[in-house]
């Protein structure tokens, strides 16, 4: 195994034993918000990330193709944590669906009544449902830096209009396939991020991570209330907490306490346990 990557929460190894050669995606138990690796790492998270983001692949493979071969021959230091796939080119767009108003979005639709170029009604508050989901892409930010809302048409400057047309898509039809699943154990998915890239065919597959509490915003239904913001079932709890902290969100990042790493790994399990209705027990 050759390490070729390693990302802020993820490493991607070279297995050259295999022809044609295979990935490794091993997710670790980092915590990052804001674009910066907090130096405390919470208990499980790899794992759980792991295991959602298969149990999502299989439920949207009709959907859209992805890079997952499986979790065979896994090296036992990686076991439950690491995922086996196929080598993908990946496309310079970080894809994001949104179906309520919260986040980056919000403070976007405030400062000009839009997000990503999309209009939007007047009106609307901190998690206002949105009358339909919308597209809403960033940039990928080199390392240190942070993403940049995209319009449509800088996507098709950058990709190609039938790309372009391709990823907002898939990245719709995913959301909503996940966003109906997950209301079935109570969760609302406010956005959600997903990258795309394109396998040795040249078609587009869905890869890195799916439907997450890293990549996505979870709200138990039940308390859901616009105007306010939400209890949320992902990291959007850490992002809280750093708030009331003397930190200007840049590295190195602070220092994580025990209860809030313990609220964020009781959180992450909840969630997995409402969308797979399975509970989450610790690979450890």
């Amino acid at each position: 195994m050759k390490l070729v990557h390693s990302g802020k929460v993820r490493e991607l190894y070279l297995d050259g034993s295999t022809d044609p050669a295979e990935l490794l995606l091993v997710a670790s138990d980092r915590l990052s918000i804001y674009d910066v690796v907090l130096p405390t790492p919470v208990p499980d998270k790899g794992a759980i990330l792991t295991a959602l983001s298969l149990y999502w692949f299989d439920r949207t493979a009709d959907l859209v193709g992805n890079h997952v071969l499986g979790t065979h021959d896994v090296p036992e230091e990686f076991a439950g944590r690491a995922v086996r796939c196929r080598p993908l080119q990946m496309l310079p767009v970080e894809c994001i669906a949104r179906g309520y108003l919260t986040g980056l979005g919000l403070q976007e639709y405030r400062r000009t009544g839009a997000v990503s170029g999309v209009a939007l009604p007047a009106g609307l508050v901190e998690g206002s449902q949105l009358p339909e989901p919308i597209f809403t892409p960033t940039t990928k930010a080199p390392g240190g830096e942070h993403d940049e809302f995209m319009t449509f048409d800088d996507v098709v400057a950058l990709v190609g209009a039938d790309t372009a047309a391709r990823l907002r898509d898939l990245t719709l039809e995913v959301y909503r396939r996940g966003a109906a699943s997950a209301a079935e154990g109570g969760i609302l998915v406010a956005d959600t991020k997903l990258e795309f890239g394109r396998d040795a065919a040249w078609e587009i597959v869905l890869g890195d991570e799916v439907l997450t509490p890293d990549s996505s915003r979870f709200w138990p239904a039940d308390s859901y209330e616009p105007g306010r913001a939400q209890f949320s079932f992902d990291k959007q709890y850490v992002r809280d907490w750093s708030a009331g902290l003397d930190w200007d969100r840049t590295a190195p990042g602070p220092e994580v306490p025990d209860e809030v790493v313990g609220a964020v790994h009781d959180r992450y399990a909840e969630v997995y346990r409402r969308i797979t209705g399975t509970p989450w027990r610790s690979r450890g």
